[in-house]
């Protein structure tokens, strides 16, 4: 569904990414963790097209990003940092739009507004709303249309635990019906629950995958996070 092989992307200030080699196949859920400011959203702008890889190549459905087919972006649902919403327009007329962009059928947005338990502030402006009931339309528009691949950067913000609940059997649910996502996250134990490979980023490169079967999943992370760092500043001073 998504494929990275070799990629890099380097912003003025020297920041970025590279060498992103990995993908996601159908039916498998793929966490992303590492600290802020590791690369997990430049990670997942570059699989999106937001910016353009300056090396390697990212395939999506098998295409290249440059030559992928315009109606296969209806196959995609997306949230990346904060949930692309018109703030004037209520709950229920931005689900409409979000269905007519993936050309969606018309029973959509009310079926989402359902399971996202937005029913009740479906005439409610966007702007009006709180953080995790902005974050659970988000999170609606972007599964509403039944995407093939799922891409959500940090999708548990502002959530209640009610909600965080519920995303994850959404996208297991998912997943179990052939969709393949793609999420970071900061929140080690409930990727743990959902993930079938936990991919750890820092400094802009994937350095393995983190077992999530050990008593400390925390101290894991941290431990592989310390030994990177420690490696690439003694390469630094031996060259």
């Amino acid at each position: 569904m998504l494929e990275f092989s070799r990629v890099g992307y380097r912003f003025p200030g020297g920041d970025g990414v590279a060498d992103l080699t990995f993908a996601v196949r159908p039916g498998e859920v793929v966490a992303l963790i590492g600290l802020n400011g590791a690369g997990k959203t430049t990670l997942m702008r570059l699989g999106l097209g937001m910016l353009r890889a300056q090396r390697g190549e990212v395939r999506l459905f098998g295409h290249p990003l440059n030559r992928m087919p315009t109606e296969s972006w209806a196959r995609v649902g997306v949230l990346i940092e904060t949930p692309l919403a018109y703030p004037e327009l209520s709950v229920v007329e931005n689900l409409r739009i979000a269905s007519l962009l993936h050309h969606g059928s018309p029973g959509q947005p009310d079926q989402a507004m359902e399971t996202w338990q937005l029913s009740a502030l479906s005439r409610r402006r966007v702007r009006r709303l709180s953080l995790g009931n902005k974050q659970r339309v988000g999170l609606a528009a972007a599964m509403q249309h039944d995407p093939s691949l799922i891409i959500l950067d940090e999708p548990t913000n502002a959530l209640d635990p009610a909600s965080v609940i519920l995303l994850r059997e959404q996208l297991l649910d998912r997943a179990e019906n052939g969709a393949a996502v793609l999420v970071s996250s900061h929140h080690l134990d409930e990727v743990a629950r959902i993930a079938d490979r936990v991919l750890l980023i820092n400094a802009g490169r994937l350095i393995g995958e983190l077992d999530t079967t050990g008593p400390d999943l925390e101290r894991t992370f941290f431990d592989r996070i310390r030994i990177d760092d420690d490696n690439r500043r003694l390469a630094e001073e031996t060259v």
